[in-house]
């Protein structure tokens, strides 16, 4: 994780301090003048002012706690009486839930356009309202985000088959437009729907090899359906999407509709579809996917198994009328039950969602609003940074948290 910005006052840059001036007359005195300070020049004190407003807000929201999304609530009911033909499935499942845990971006960016502005002071410019260092164009080693001197993108990475044994290397770069993954580790993941493999479909704990492959083709259209529709990522009502969800869950598939239709701070639709304001981000590029499916027995009765499927999806934003980009990651872990059709009664075709929790990087942690709002670069100069733990959104070594609560990303 990226450490925190220090919350000790920066010190002033306007005047050299007095040593130093001591220092360049005796220098000067024996004929040493190279060694006199220099006054930074009225760009750098710009830059240098600017990044000290951050620092005070930072300092000024220390000690306040994160906003909290909202309390755990259940996902799937116990299966209703008379949906089974064999053993309950009541007595056999908890509750399980549906969760968010959002991850805000105002706070760490600071800390990275310090470093920035050490290495790159042309890059930072670039990041600030008006353009000072002009163009906006990438300014740092694009190669390192996967794409190559002559700007052709370097080959995706091979397929996840397990869980990596830690969070992706860093990569240098500034998104735009035209490049949104730049600086992203997303820069070599594949894209859309295509990135979702299926496991090879065999019987399992009891379960048919063609009840599995049904459950699994059917997990994967609700994750494209969710995540990948373009009129639900511009705000639409996820209708493929609800379509898929067993009507026997009629709990909770009413519970998804109310928050689609009327989005709650209980209820917010985001929870399970990635959606966003037209009105105020433009989405660009395609979608970035990474991670797997898995099966296994349900080890709590023969004739079930349990399928995981725990994907990231990283989306290009830009605001509406302006060239200032950044990213928004998604995870979901979705986890459906298939079961034996001789033993377990369900609706052909349909999904029995078990579990769905969810990790969003870079909102701003408004709750019930309905939507995913981005924090970008000049949000800064304005907005009292977030505080809270901070999680690397595209670490998928680690779990997905199962606390509701609002903490911050280190890097987008």
């Amino acid at each position: 994780m990226a450490e925190k910005p220090s919350e000790e006052p920066r010190p002033e840059s306007a005047a050299p301090p007095d040593d130093a001036w001591e220092q360049f007359l005796r220098d000067s005195e024996a004929g040493v003048p190279a060694s006199a300070p220099k006054e930074p020049s009225a760009r750098a004190r710009m830059v240098t002012e600017r990044l000290r407003a951050l620092d005070e807000a930072q300092a000024a929201a220390a000690g306040r706690k994160g906003r909290r999304f909202g309390r755990s609530r259940p996902v799937a009911p116990a299966r209703p009486e008379g949906w089974r033909t064999g053993p309950a499935w009541r007595e056999m499942d908890g509750r399980a839930s549906r969760r968010r845990t959002v991850w805000s971006v105002v706070g760490v960016l600071t800390a990275a356009a310090l470093a920035v502005v050490a290495v790159n002071p042309s890059a930072a410019l670039s990041w600030l309202p008006g353009g000072l260092g002009g163009g906006g164009a990438d300014a740092s080693g694009a190669s390192a985000s996967g794409v190559d001197a002559s700007g052709v993108e370097a080959s995706p990475l091979a397929p996840e088959t397990a869980r990596p044994t830690g969070a992706p290397g860093e990569a240098e770069g500034i998104p735009t437009r035209a490049r949104p993954f730049t600086g992203s580790p997303a820069a070599r993941w594949e894209a859309g729907a295509d990135a979702i493999r299926l496991p090879r479909a065999k019987a399992v704990n009891g379960v048919p090899a063609a009840r599995i492959e049904e459950a699994l083709r059917g997990t994967k259209e609700f994750l494209a359906a969710a995540n990948l529709d373009p009129a639900v990522l511009k705000g639409g009502e996820p209708v493929k999407a609800l379509a898929l969800v067993d009507p026997l869950e009629a709990d909770y598939l009413a519970d998804l509709r109310a928050a689609v239709r009327r989005p709650t701070e209980d209820n917010d639709p985001v929870s399970a579809f990635t959606r966003f304001d037209p009105e105020k981000v433009d989405l660009v590029g395609d979608v970035r996917v990474r991670g797997r499916m898995t099966v296994a027995p349900d080890t709590a009765a023969e004739g079930r198994a349990l399928i995981t499927a725990d994907y990231t999806f990283v989306y290009g934003v830009a605001r509406v009328g302006g060239d200032e980009t950044t990213r928004v990651i998604v995870r979901r872990v979705l986890q459906v039950d298939a079961a034996d059709p001789s033993r377990y009664q369900g609706t052909e075709g349909r999904l029995w969602i078990r579990d769905l929790a969810s990790e969003i990087g870079n909102d701003d942690c408004r709750e019930g609003d309905g939507l995913i709002n981005p924090s970008f670069f000049s949000d800064l100069l304005s907005a009292s940074p977030q505080v809270g733990e901070t999680r690397d959104p595209y670490d998928r070594s680690t779990s997905v948290s199962r606390e509701d609560e609002c903490g911050v990303v280190s890097r987008t």
